[in-house]
């Protein structure tokens, strides 16, 4: 989902609770803050040589260890109003990806994709996932592109990146 798509999710469903699922059935505490937005600019180099550059939104979530137990999730219309409030500040891509940065004590901390939301009557669920690493050079080292993940797919020796 990208940063337009985002914020307009939000004014759409301002009125609903604003839910994160950082995992299948596992929720990002009642006590979340919106606690850092980036506007990032990635200018990488792969394995082969490659060179790419691309911008990302990531929003920060933590939650407050003083605020456990709150009854009620963030707004929509809150979390609208921190990201219109940021935008005026610096402006974003809006055709950049979004990204969730999240983490708890038993969950690493990580940049989590929107795969997808679930709008109910008074909550937004907005969907959460791990993106796993690839190899975006896989001709240049010989990795064919339909390979299956394996345990040892990329072991030393293995032909992978």
């Amino acid at each position: 989902m990208n940063t337009s798509d985002f914020i307009t999710l939000l004014a759409e469903h301002q009125d609903k609770s604003l839910l994160f699922e950082y995992a299948p059935g596992m929720l990002v505490g009642t006590n979340y803050h919106i606690t850092e937005v980036k506007h990032l600019t990635i200018d990488a180099v792969d394995c082969g040589a490659g060179t790419d550059s691309w911008k990302e939104t990531v929003i920060q979530l933590w939650e407050s260890p003083n605020e456990l137990g709150k009854p009620d999730y963030m707004s929509s219309y809150k979390a609208l109003g921190i990201l219109r409030k940021v935008g005026t500040m610096k402006s974003y891509e809006m055709d950049a990806p979004v990204k969730i940065e999240y983490g708890n004590t038993m969950f690493h901390t990580t940049q989590l994709h929107i795969t997808g939301f679930l709008a109910k009557e008074k909550e937004l669920i907005i969907k959460l996932a791990v993106q796993p690493t690839d190899c975006k050079a896989k001709e240049t080292c010989g990795v064919p592109e339909n390979v299956e993940a394996e345990t040892n797919a990329c072991a030393p020796g293995s032909g992978c990146c």
